[in-house]
This record gives C-alpha cells, sequence and structure tokens, in this order.
C-alpha cells in the first residue's frame, strides 16, 4: 500500500511472455512517433493498463471489497520535459498528441500559472481524461507548494484498452496522465496511494461517480495475483495469489461489442446507482433509526457506512435501551443481517419516486435533487432502492466467499475449487441481470454460450449495459469456448467481421502489472 510506483527498464516485467514482442514493436513505434512530432526523444513513458473485475460488481461505490486483476492492455504516455521550466507569469501550453490522430484529434491544454487545466464535461473528448489527470496531480503538487506552476510538457498516447468495453480505460488513462504529469514536475517517487485517491477524485471531475474499484486495480495490481481492494475504513489493496493448480485458473474476456461509454450514459445508468444505493442507505438509516456520518462514498453516505451505524451503538426505534448490532459480530453475519432487513425496510416493489424518498427523508424534492442529483444529475422517475441494496449486500457476500476459496490452504487438493468459484461468477451475473439490472442481452448471450461451452462461470465485468464479459474456463476448453462464440455470436451477428476485429473480441488473461514508470537507458531508445 505504501510502496512508490515501480520505475523500470523492461518490457518483460510489464506484460505476459506470449505478449511481448508485440508490445515491444508497439513501444517502438511510439518512440518513433514521438521524435518525428517533436523532433526529440521522450525522457520517460507512464503506463497504467486496464483491469477485469473477477468478482464484487457494483459494489465498489458502497465501499464494499472487490476483487479485480489488472491486463496486459494499457494507456502508454511518452513524455519530454521542456528545458524552460515552469513559467510563474505566462500560461504553460501542452500539446496533447495521440498515436491515431484519426480517432483521436490533436489538441492542447492551456493552464494559467496558479490555474487548472478547464475541463468541459458536456462534450465528450479523449483530452479530458487528460485534464482531469493533470489537475489532480496538479492539486497534489500544490499541497507541497502553494506556488507551484507546471512546466511545460510534450506528451504522446498509446492506449488499447477498448473504450465502453467495461476495462477501464478511462481510469487507465486518468492514473496514466497523473502520473505522467507528477514525474515530469519532478516528483521522482510517487506513492500508489496518493496517486490512486487523487486519480479516484480527478475522474469524477469528467462526470462519473467512480467508486475507486478501477484506480485501485490500475495502480496496485501486481503480475501474476489477483487484487482485494476495500475501502473502508480507508483505502487498502493486497494482493491474493492464485492457488497452484495441476490445471491452471484461465480467465477468459470476452467483447460484446455493445459501447457502454458510461461517461456518455451514466444519468440513466452507473451515476443512477450510484445514487440509488446512496439512497437506500438514507432511507433505511431513517427507517432504522440511525444518523449516518459522512464517508468517502461518491455522494458521502454508503451502505458500508448504513452497516457500520447499525454495529456500532445504533439504537432501536421502539426501544432506545436496546442496541441493534454489536460490532463485534463477525462481518459475514453482520452483511447476512443486513441482507434480511431489506424486504422489510425497503419494501416498495415497483420503486419509490423523488417525491416519496423525499417524504421519507423530511425533505423537500428542491433538496432531495440539489444534494444527491446535482453534482451527478441522473434521469429517472422510480428509484428502485430495494433492489439495489439486496444486490449489494449479496454481492459483498459473494466477495468474501470467492477470496475465502482462494486463500483456503486446501484449495490446491479441491477438485471442486474451479466450479464453486465459477458458481459464484454465475450468481453475480444474475444478480446483476435480474436485480441491478445493468446486464444486456448481448452479455447475457455470451455467457450463455461459455457455459454451454464448458466455461465454469461466466458474468459481465465493468459498468455494465455493454462493454465485456469474464469467464473462469477450464485451460482445455478455452478453444471450444472461442471457438462457439466465434460461429454463435460474432459471426452470427456481423458474418462479414475482419480478421482484426475479431482477433480482438477475445482475450485469455493473465493478471497483470499495475502502474509503472519506464525510463530509458539510452535515450529514447529501449532496452533489449
Amino acid at each position: 500500500m505504501d510502496e512508490s510506483i515501480p520505475v523500470t527498464q523492461s518490457i518483460e516485467s510489464l506484460y505476459p511472455d506470449a505478449n511481448v514482442p508485440a508490445q515491444r514493436k508497439r513501444w517502438q513505434n511510439l518512440i518513433a512517433q514521438f521524435e518525428a512530432k517533436y523532433n526529440k526523444k521522450p525522457a520517460f513513458v507512464a503506463r497504467s493498463p486496464g483491469r477485469v473485475n473477477l468478482i464484487g460488481e457494483h459494489v465498489d461505490y458502497s465501499l464494499y471489497e472487490v476483487l479485480p486483476m489488472a491486463i496486459a492492455a494499457d494507456v502508454l504516455i511518452a513524455v519530454a520535459v521542456s528545458d524552460q521550466g515552469s513559467s510563474k507569469e505566462k500560461d504553460v501550453v501542452i500539446p496533447l498528441l495521440n498515436i491515431d490522430p484519426r480517432k483521436h484529434q490533436a489538441s492542447e491544454c492551456t493552464v494559467p500559472p496558479k490555474g487548472l487545466a478547464e475541463i468541459d464535461v458536456t462534450r465528450h473528448e479523449w483530452t479530458n481524461y487528460f485534464k482531469a489527470g493533470f489537475n489532480g496531480a496538479v492539486n497534489l503538487l500544490r499541497k507541497d507548494d502553494p506556488d507551484f506552476s507546471p512546466r511545460k510538457m510534450e506528451i504522446l498516447v498509446d492506449g488499447n484498452v477498448p473504450a465502453g468495453g467495461g476495462l477501464s480505460s478511462s481510469a487507465a488513462f486518468v492514473c496514466a496522465s497523473a502520473l505522467a504529469v507528477l514525474r515530469a514536475n519532478g516528483r521522482q517517487l510517487v506513492k500508489k496511494k496518493e496517486l490512486v485517491e487523487l486519480a479516484i477524485v480527478s475522474e469524477r471531475a469528467v462526470g462519473v461517480n467512480s467508486g475507486g474499484m478501477d484506480q485501485s486495480a490500475s495502480v496496485f495490481s501486481i503480475k501474476g495475483d489477483a487484487l482485494s481492494v476495500s475501502f473502508s475504513p480507508q483505502l487498502h489493496a493486497e494482493a491474493v495469489p492464485f492457488p497452484k493448480l495441476e490445471m491452471a485458473i484461465t480467465f477468459m474476456i470476452a467483447q460484446s461489442f455493445v459501447t457502454s461509454d458510461k461517461h456518455v450514459t451514466a444519468p440513466r445508468c452507473y451515476n443512477l446507482r450510484v445514487v440509488e444505493c446512496t439512497l437506500a442507505a438514507e432511507l433505511m438509516a431513517k427507517s432504522l433509526g440511525l444518523e449516518l456520518q459522512d464517508d468517502s462514498g461518491p455522494l458521502g453516505r454508503s451502505l458500508r457506512g448504513l452497516q457500520h451505524a447499525y454495529y456500532s451503538g445504533g439504537k432501536s426505534v421502539e426501544d432506545p435501551s436496546v442496541s441493534l448490532g454489536d460490532l463485534n459480530t463477525p462481518y459475514k453475519e453482520q452483511l447476512e443481517t443486513m441482507l434480511s432487513m431489506v424486504p422489510d425496510v425497503l419494501d416498495k416493489e415497483h420503486g419509490y419516486t423523488q417525491e416519496e424518498i423525499a417524504t421519507a427523508l423530511s425533505l423537500s424534492v428542491t433538496a432531495l435533487e440539489e444534494k444527491y442529483m446535482t453534482k451527478f444529475p441522473v434521469d429517472a422517475t422510480r428509484f428502485m432502492l430495494g433492489k439495489r441494496a439486496r444486490h449489494v449486500f449479496s454481492e459483498a457476500l459473494r466477495v468474501i466467499a470467492f477470496k475465502e476459496l482462494l486463500q483456503d490452504p486446501a484449495s490446491t487438493n479441491r477438485p471442486d475449487l474451479l466450479p464453486r468459484l465459477g458458481a459464484l461468477m454465475n450468481e453475480t451475473q444474475e444478480s446483476c441481470r435480474d436485480v441491478h439490472e445493468c446486464s444486456c442481452p448481448e452479455i447475457d448471450q455470451l455467457c450463455t454460450i461459455a457455459r454451454g461451452a464448458g466455461a465454469y462461470g461466466s458474468r459481465l465485468t465493468g459498468a455494465g449495459w455493454g462493454g465485456c464479459t469474464v469467464h473462469l474456463v477450464p485451460k482445455d476448453k478455452v478453444d471450444d469456448v472461442r471457438n462457439a462464440w466465434i460461429k454463435e455470436y460474432y459471426l452470427a451477428r456481423e458474418p462479414d467481421i475482419s480478421k482484426e476485429k475479431l482477433q480482438d473480441a477475445v482475450i485469455v488473461s493473465e493478471p497483470g502489472q499495475g502502474s509503472v514508470v519506464y525510463v530509458f537507458l539510452v535515450s529514447g531508445r529501449l532496452w533489449d
């Protein structure tokens, strides 16, 4: 948790062996393009990867534990720093160039000496993510030096994390951007925790109630391991090694090619779920006579905060002399109790209107909107609070069960380990589809096909409503699953699909390395 971002001179340390030759060519192209555009070589490359969440979907913004892992797909930002240094009087202009200018047009970022980059959240532009990371880094540097002015940088970006694919391309970009700015402005050692914390806040400036899982997985991950990330009472991450089995644990990622960019659809999808979970916590607290304390949830209150309030001195409404819960109660039992209360406390099967929520919280509708729906606007007439709370508490229990199986010393000798892990993933998908309502028919179809071809477990990963799926597959069934998808999904939907698109559709994943700074032994030349 307190370690610094690694500084490396080895491509091999970043990617699975099979990926290294292709990645070396990609990096060499990035450096050559940088030199062609700027007539100089980069000083370093900041790198942050995308992620796939194995289990713990849509619970991070309620401050519950998640279990993601980094993947090989990443964002690279090659950087040179101007010799002119920073200016205390003039605006700093940073050219923003992308390796693929046809998709991502060149732009620039103009920053006043003591100001920040301006972000127009009404325009969905790739440069907003760099600006978000830039502002987060500058704010951090100004904590040490209130008069800090950023240095001029020249950057070139190359990202291969699919946008809108549920693999956290935006978090990878924001993390890499903040890391690049910190390094360029003299911060040689960047703490992982401070990078994650500033990236979480920074991405919210682009208009999304980010929970923190994506940034944590991008930064903290260690090659070869899953990552356990918890958010209460404070951010904490630890590696979770996979058991050494006779047949290796294999995860496959399949794209639905249904684009679900949460920064575009947020008001009726992702942000709405964040608001619903926050309001579920508030209404349950009101019903139970509890007073919630502010916490690190995106809107300052969370279902995890509700659980803590219940088990740390909450009193019965009927009899104030009776405590509701004992803080010494085992954590799993606490969650089971919270889950059991949902049907009685949030009892409107067809959801709540704004007026009903406002009345329950003793607020006017205007005050309700200002407090919960202004920072990140939502588009809804009914709020399904009971369903959302039920998903969060049950999914938090599944994360516990999944982690316990991985950490059980007897797991290496259990023939039912993979089927049990897969069953938990399948339960998650059912809850995401039917309870949290964040799946879609294409995601459901990919999961059904994979299970029919031999996958132990299949589910959506990421924000949902499209994007990607993740599957636990026996190693000897990988080809069967891939071929089934090609025949029954990709070719059935798009008979003339290109070979390149089909190749990108499926990834056989190994746990990847988190954020790094790559420095050159010889300026601008890869060490080999």
